[in-house]
């Protein structure tokens, strides 16, 4: 069985180079990347002018505006980045089938048996680097025995560990230098170091089979991939490198650091297995029309969609998938994109229900000076059920019937008032009228099955919140009561039925005590759902709830 061999590629500028690639502009001048981190704004990536200047990743803002003035910044899309990831790892798959994603900025591939394909680990890591330049991205790439060996030598071969005096070691240090010692920078006590400039790292770094501990003895401890504290612990002891704590008495460094720190070591040096654990592809549902001449009207925009709905309706049902979200996306000749996107009730995968919803919001997008390009994607799919059919003895079987009417309605009403503006009512298992019921969004629920459970009495069809009525304090039904300021006569009373809530829950709405509920029909005809509570830790009397029909 040939040894494992596995490829760490890290993007150090891949903030910065995202963002340059959805707004490509030549900027000689320092630009960077913000990010929000604690309320703070900080540094999230930078581009080499950037470093020049002084700037390092993880400085604040504030701070950075005062070294470099002409700083100019963008606000970071993360959720960008983690789609630019994967599709790097889409990219990767020509190295390796066996592909993981490290975040935010980092692949790593187990390569074993795959080198000789690319005439060798050098060949390997040069189409690597090749094919990252094509693409405008720095990288940084390392090549071990070990997922953890592999990472290090990509983030951190060419760099040594900060100098031994730290000012922590009180041995080291004279008293009037001790308090400076704070000052300094953090890759001086141990930390990870900024990202080297142009050639003062080598892009790819392969280590000799089975010489783990050779390669990462001189390393800062931070390649081990151990957490700050363990980091800056390890420096007040004067201990920067990783043969510096290959050699100390393991029970001893595990009892002080913890068993972290010994694991994260044995992994590096293939002492521990840490197997890659592969991504999984993503189903990728969408098609485009390229126009030869830009397009600005409705009609066209209509006729475009008419044209890539049945190709997208195809690739679904080849899949047995269907769209619960669809994005149609235009892409202007100013570089600007313009999107809408609709939600269905219930996927599908046929062209007469997704296409209908896109009508409603056509309009929404603006063409400015034309439309290059249309791309419609199914953002969110689910597996389609196969047609359930029933059938009785010596009849023949019957597909069972989908209530496809009222999905239309909720999707259209969705795609206007949103998807979460358009509910249903469920049965819930509670006495208490208000909780009888649960509130659904119609698009993510199905409708109740079955008949609506029934309470033993008449439910009223219109649930009010009390609205407290002008009657006499007694638990007998009133002969007259004032109701919305109007005075009403009882014909018929029918009751009473006594509720009482969940005596485990601490129900506000029901601190007036138990219930007594009655069926009132006035002489005017109208029929209500009067109680009276018997009051509790509030004062009770009586209350409208509900009108029947």
């Amino acid at each position: 069985m040939a040894e494992r061999r596995l490829l760490s590629i890290w993007f150090p500028r891949m903030g910065v180079e995202q963002a340059l690639r959805r707004r490509p502009v030549a900027l000689p001048e320092p630009f960077a990347v913000v990010a929000d981190r604690n309320g703070a704004q900080v540094l999230h990536s930078l581009n080499p002018e950037a470093e020049a200047a002084g700037l390092s990743q993880g400085q604040s803002l504030r701070d950075a505006r005062a070294i470099c003035p002409a700083l100019v910044t963008v606000a970071a899309d993360e959720r960008a980045e983690a789609m630019f990831l994967t599709a790097l790892r889409r990219w990767a798959g020509k190295f390796s089938p066996w592909i993981a994603e490290e975040p935010p900025a980092g692949l790593a591939l187990d390569v074993t048996g795959c080198a000789h394909l690319f005439g060798g680990e050098e060949g390997l890591v040069a189409q690597v680097e090749a094919d990252c330049e094509a693409m405008g991205l720095t990288v940084r790439a390392g090549l071990a025995d070990t997922v953890g060996a592999a990472w290090a030598l990509a983030r951190y071969a060419g760099r040594v560990a900060g100098p031994v005096r730290n000012g922590d070691a009180i041995a080291q240090e004279a008293h009037a230098t001790r308090s400076k010692a704070a000052k300094r920078r953090g890759w001086e006590r141990g930390g990870a170091a900024p990202a080297p400039d142009g050639d003062e790292a080598p892009r790819g770094v392969i280590a000799p089979k089975g010489k783990m501990r050779q390669a990462l003895a001189g390393l800062p401890l931070a390649a081990l991939r151990l957490d700050a504290a363990a980091v800056e612990g390890l420096a007040r002891l004067g201990l920067r490198r990783v043969e510096d704590i290959a050699v100390l008495p393991r029970a001893a460094l595990a009892r002080r650091f913890g068993a972290g720190v010994l694991r994260r070591l044995d992994q590096a040096l293939g002492l521990e297995a840490e197997p890659v654990t592969p991504s999984a592809s993503p189903l990728h549902f969408a098609v485009r029309l390229n126009f030869p001449d830009p397009i600005g009207l409705l009609a066209d925009v209509e006729a475009g969609v008419d044209r890539l709905l049945p190709a997208l309706c195809v690739k679904l049902t080849a899949r047995s998938r269907g769209a619960r979200r669809v994005r149609l996306q235009a892409f202007r000749t100013d570089g600007e994109v313009r999107a809408v996107e609709v939600g269905l009730a219930r996927a599908s995968d046929r062209v007469e229900s997704i296409r209908p919803l896109l009508a409603l919001k056509l309009d929404q997008i603006e063409a400015g000076f034309g439309i290059d390009m249309l791309r419609l994607e199914a953002v969110l799919t689910e597996p389609l059920s196969a047609t359930q059919y029933r059938a009785r003895m010596g009849e023949d079987a019957a597909p069972v019937p989908q209530d496809t009417g009222m999905d239309a309605l909720v999707g259209k009403l969705g795609a206007r008032l949103g998807a979460e503006a358009v509910t249903r009512l469920h049965p819930a298992e509670s006495h208490a009228p208000e909780r009888g019921y649960l509130v659904m969004a119609a698009a993510w629920s199905r409708a109740y099955g079955a008949a609506w459970p029934e309470r033993g009495v008449p439910r009223p069809l219109v649930l009010l919140g009390p609205e407290p009525i002008g009657a006499p304090d007694d638990p007998a039904p009133p002969l007259r009561f004032r109701w919305r300021r109007r005075d009403l006569a009882v014909r018929v009373a029918v009751g009473p039925e006594r509720i009482a809530p969940e005596w485990w829950l601490d129900r506000p709405e029901w601190r007036s005590g138990p219930r007594d509920y009655w069926r009132v029909e006035t002489e005017e005809g109208q029929r209500l759902w009067l109680f009276y509570a018997h009051g509790g830790e509030v004062s009770g009397g009586w209350f409208c709830h509900g009108l029947f029909p």
